[in-house]
């Protein structure tokens, strides 16, 4: 029977390459037929178009006044204008049925490239907690944990449940060493993550089991796990029919973080007083200096024992020098799927992704349209990071808490130290969505592997 869906898998796999690869022609076709020389001046002024908008927005971001407002306007015309080129030459119909047939292609190659469902995250059948210690937090998502009645949920299972309090005591990890010394044999948080990696920390400590309630805003450590975060009080499931997760835990010094810490712009912008009140005009009023390195300390991105293809692959030390942004993520995250980005695919494979951001020019800003091949992007996966600066103190943001640290900072990864306890029944993790590789693709039409 396995031989048999393989075999009809092969061959939907081989016939969607297929029509990724008629898809593209056709879309090239029609250019040619309906356009002729005039294809290849109008592919030219689309990608000149886009590539003039992401100069322009270098421009918006890195200059004020006049200059600000000047590249504004231009960035949002220059589309504008394409569109319009396109019509005066009774050509815009053209235009949008090859896109039309590009899309159609890139859907069909990318359905066909899918790789084969990659092996799940093991799960260990544990018996259920005896004193389960849960910590609530009632103001996180919008008061997720009143409305979906958590706190009762979870004391009608057998659970001990605290609930924050304003102008008590927030020192949630001291909370559950207490906890544990009362004699709780499972923790958990109805919270954002960095209260979750919080707790996490504590949890791994003492190796006992820890439960997520993605009560959140983002709730992104539950995404990766596979939880249901439209209703929280599913991951209470896991009290009395549930299994164990064993996922790596990143850590920035001695800070454990679940999901990545930030350090550059992004970090310096939110640790700003201002920043809470009006986003917006701070963004805008510190971003240009903060590009521009006229304020804000100049980091060194030090990579060690990096990873490529093999897991056990190490490469020499890599250096990248005054990159604008920095993420350093507990697993890597997809980068050459762009719906999929800030999505990871495991949590245990015990390697740090490392995003770096350096943009000097509009020219280094437009050539960002190429995605991970891009000259300003760097994308490692490493099990060390070291972040220094030529400043005694370096912002960071830690699962969304805004730190201040002093440099260098070492982020290092700790496999499988944390023992997640999840529903047996939940949604689950969806699928890489592959780049587009169109010698594969022709490799699939023809029947090779």
């Amino acid at each position: 029977m396995e031989m048999v869906s393989g075999a009809r898998s092969a061959r939907a796999r081989r016939w969607l390459a297929r029509s990724a690869i008629a898809a593209g022609a056709a879309a090239v076709l029609v250019l040619v037929v309906f356009a002729g020389l005039k294809s290849v001046a109008l592919v030219a002024l689309g990608l000149g178009g886009l590539a003039l908008s992401a100069a322009c927005a270098w421009w918006a971001l890195t200059r004020r006044g006049l200059g600000r407002m000047l590249a504004f306007v231009v960035g949002a015309a220059a589309p504008v204008a394409v569109i319009v080129l396109y019509a005066l030459q009774d050509l815009l119909w053209v235009v949008v049925i090859s896109l039309a047939l590009c899309a159609a292609a890139g859907s069909a190659g990318r359905a066909a490239l899918r790789p084969p469902k990659p092996a799940p995250t093991p799960e260990f059948r544990t018996p259920p907690p005896k004193h389960a210690f849960l910590i609530m937090n009632p103001w996180s998502g919008g008061g997720k944990v009143g409305k979906f009645h958590l706190k009762e949920k979870a004391e009608a299972l057998g659970a001990e449940v605290l609930v924050l309090e304003a102008g008590g005591p927030r020192d949630v990890a001291e909370l559950a060493r207490r906890a544990i010394s009362d004699g709780a044999d499972l923790l958990g948080v109805a919270g954002g993550d960095g209260t979750q990696a919080q707790v996490a920390a504590v949890a791994a400590e003492h190796d006992i089991p820890f439960l997520v309630l993605p009560a959140g805003t983002r709730n992104h450590f539950a995404l990766d796990l596979g939880l249901d975060r439209d209703d929280p009080s599913t991951s209470l499931d896991a009290l009395t029919d549930g299994v164990e997760l064993h996922v790596d835990l990143g850590f920035i010094g001695e800070l454990a973080f679940v999901n990545n810490a930030s350090f550059g712009t992004y970090a310096a912008v939110v640790q700003s007083p201002a920043y809470r009140n009006d986003k917006v005009r701070t963004i805008m009023r510190m971003i240009p200096d903060l590009l521009t390195y006229r304020s804000g300390p100049r980091l060194v991105l030090h990579a060690a024992d990096e990873v490529a293809g093999e897991p056990q692959a190490v490469h020499e030390p890599q250096a990248v020098h005054e990159p604008q942004a920095v993420l350093v993520s507990n697993n890597p995250y997809r980068v050459g799927d762009r719906a999929g980005l800030g999505r990871r695919d495991r949590l245990d494979s015990g390697i740090l992704g490392v995003l770096g951001i350096k943009v000097d020019s509009p020219a280094q800003a437009a050539d960002l349209l190429r995605g991970k091949h891009a000259r300003g992007l760097t994308v490692l996966s490493v099990r060390e990071v070291v972040v220094d600066a030529d400043e005694p103190e370096v912002q960071v943001g830690v699962d969304g808490e805004a730190l201040t640290l002093p440099t260098p900072v070492r982020c290092r990864i700790q496999p499988r130290a944390l023992r997640v306890r999840v529903p047996r029944d939940r949604p689950g993790v969806p699928p890489t969505r592959p780049p587009m590789d169109w010698r594969r693709l022709g490799k699939l039409a023809r029947g090779s592997s």
